[in-house]
């Protein structure tokens, strides 16, 4: 009878711990991103003013930061429910195939190298490679005038190696760990130009602590078609995230968050473009 008592509340333990278990499942991001889990985990930026920065006071701004809500809304998470995760550029890939993120919005250029690694939504903004100098220097007036001058941009972007395979093969390359340690060294004439994005740069030149100190040089080297990276052969997902990002130009959202993010720097965007349309 002893025997049957110890069994018996043996049982009910085990029976506990599975409910337990079970209800831990729950605060994992939901597989299917329909907002079936507690949350979603986005990767974004928070080193790049107008795109994606974290603020002292633990808030996030910026373009992408705005792209990202709303897809995350149209998959049915509110803002409370999205925890944003730093995803620097070279590791974008392997966060999205391990797992660490649902989705990255984070100045993610679409391409064929990217694109055997993972899956874009999108594109959602087509933005331009230029440099960005100091505001007395006018020795660079085309990208040739780059050779034999310090050209800065971070490890893992493709900024530089276009401009030093293309346009300037003599240009000293130097590989910082984020945009903002380029911005730096620029400053204080450790290197002579920093590379990548327009609308980035718009964004660092935008600063009310950069105001007056660099300028865009306007060269639009490169077409950069901002995608929504998710993992390679989600289908669902990433039907879903089109669709979200239609909507979002569609009422009025889109062009909000573009004036919002990027008008203070005056930053003269392309119209949305169309989803599947990568302009190269």
């Amino acid at each position: 009878m002893q025997l049957r008592k110890v069994t018996a509340a043996s049982a009910a333990v085990l029976a506990l711990a599975l409910t337990a278990t079970a209800c831990g499942s729950d605060d994992k991001d939901d597989a299917s991103g329909s907002g079936g889990g507690k949350g979603i985990t986005i990767g974004i930026k928070i080193d790049q003013p107008g795109i994606g920065l974290k603020t002292p006071d633990g808030k996030y701004t910026g373009f992408d930061v705005d792209v990202a809500t709303y897809v995350a809304k149209e998959l049915g998470y509110a803002a409370k429910d999205i925890t944003f995760k730093e995803t620097k550029s070279a590791d974008r890939e392997t966060s999205i195939e391990r797992g660490d993120v649902k989705f990255i919005a984070a100045s993610y250029s679409i391409n064929d190298e990217r694109l055997a690694k993972v899956d874009f939504a999108g594109p959602y903004l087509l933005a331009h490679q230029d440099i960005l100098v100091r505001a007395d220097d006018n020795s660079i007036k085309s990208p040739a005038d780059l050779n034999n001058k310090k050209l800065c941009s971070v490890t893992g972007s493709t900024s530089a190696q276009n401009v030093k395979a293309k346009l300037a093969p003599k240009a000293q390359l130097q590989e910082y760990g984020g945009y903002s340690e380029c911005l730096t060294g620029l400053e204080n004439k450790v290197i002579d130009a920093l590379t990548t994005d327009d609308s980035i740069l718009a964004g660092y030149a935008s600063q009310d602590a950069n105001k007056g100190k660099f300028k865009l040089a306007g060269f639009k080297m490169t077409n950069e078609n901002y995608g929504i990276g998710l993992k390679k052969g989600d289908a669902d997902l990433k039907k879903k995230i089109n669709d979200a990002l239609t909507k979002m130009v569609s009422d009025g959202s889109w062009d909000k968050a573009v004036k919002a993010n990027f008008g203070p720097a005056g930053y003269k965007n392309e119209p949305a473009p169309k989803i599947g349309n990568v302009v190269k």
